[in-house]
């Protein structure tokens, strides 16, 4: 499995444990698992969940297979706590995190952003972040806790864009 986003390790302590925890794009599972492992029951959402089927019938792990793009939004307001996007993106999904996001949940996202291609996939600009996209696009409903644009080289060498923001009580 891949090493944690370092985003979200540093992050992730601050979600509150209220309520559950959405993983968009889980993938294999690896942040989903990270979350468990912090005592925070998981929703992990992908259109393809055979990667993490192993985990199926985890304690605190709820996995659903949906295709965000295509199928609609399947959560509803104020449902988590925390919401936590790595390494997708997929604009039109903005407003809708925000919604389900409960008042004094914490959106951590952690992706790609123009000039990656020179470092590799992906690289058609649909799905690289401009600069400052995460800020223009969460920073006027959410308070920003961080942010990061840059180079980075762990895991391994990429343009990334990140965002840890607050949605207010």
């Amino acid at each position: 499995m891949r090493p944690i986003s370092p985003w979200i390790e540093k992050y992730a302590p601050q979600i509150p444990d209220d309520k559950s925890v959405l993983d968009i794009a889980c993938g294999g599972g690896r942040h989903s698992l990270y979350l468990l492992d912090l005592g925070h029951n998981v929703t992990a959402v992908d259109i393809d969940t055979s990667l993490i089927a192993a985990y199926q019938g985890r304690a605190g792990l709820s996995i659903v297979q949906a295709d965000l793009e295509k199928g609609g939004w399947p959560f509803p307001v104020g449902a988590f706590s925390g919401i936590l996007v790595v390494n997708y993106l997929w604009r039109p999904l903005f407003a809708d995190i925000v919604t389900s996001l409960a008042p004094g949940g914490i959106l951590l996202y952690d992706t790609f952003a123009q000039g990656n291609e020179k470092y590799g996939r992906p690289k058609n600009p649909d799905f690289l972040l401009a600069p400052e996209e995460l800020i223009d696009s969460f920073g006027g409903e959410l308070d920003v806790i961080d942010f990061f644009e840059g180079d980075i080289e762990i895991p391994t060498l990429a343009s990334r864009q990140s965002i840890a923001a607050r949605k207010p009580l």
